[in-house]
């Protein structure tokens, strides 16, 4: 696992709010696949290690990872990024957001749940936790008979501007 600092400045903002600044630990790519059985090739290892260390401040686009995982080896093309972007995905390693931007972007899997605020005019993403957002997921799982197994949370927003 790497030790991955936060990349959400969301300050408790109110009593009722339980948002705060965290720390998350990232499951290593490479690692992930080989412990499932995938064969990892030359090009699979620095394309886990590209998307690996992008997850840690971002989640980069397939571009973005062709472009970092080609400065390591020219001879990756970005065909081999998407075949193994969508093996990595298919084996759990990798999750894929749709941010409402028309680009598919990735992320290392976490051992942490989080959620997402995406600010629709700039594209900063903060990740997020909130229990009581959490606790009343469950109980509208419960109430209409259910047991919440997963969920994704993805919020938009526009930034409050501050009047001087």
């Amino acid at each position: 696992m790497i030790r991955r600092p936060p990349r959400s400045t969301l300050d408790r903002s109110s009593a009722a709010s339980d948002v705060y600044k965290r720390q998350v630990y990232m499951i290593d790519v490479k690692k992930m696949c080989r412990d499932k059985g995938l064969r990892m090739t030359e090009q699979r290892n620095i394309i886990a290690d590209v998307i690996t260390e992008m997850s840690a401040n971002g989640h980069p686009d397939v571009n973005e990872i062709f472009l970092n995982a080609n400065e390591q080896d020219k001879n990756i093309s970005i065909a081999t990024v998407y075949r193994t972007v969508k093996l990595f995905e298919e084996y759990g390693a990798i999750e894929k957001h749709e941010f409402k931007d028309g680009r598919s972007r990735y992320e290392a899997i976490e051992d942490h749940h989080h959620d997402h605020l995406i600010d629709i005019e700039t594209g900063e993403i903060h990740e997020f936790t909130n229990e009581e957002i959490e606790e009343i997921q469950r109980s509208v799982a419960k109430s209409l008979g259910y047991n919440l197994v997963d969920h994704r949370l993805e919020l938009y927003g526009i930034k409050i501007k501050k009047n001087n």
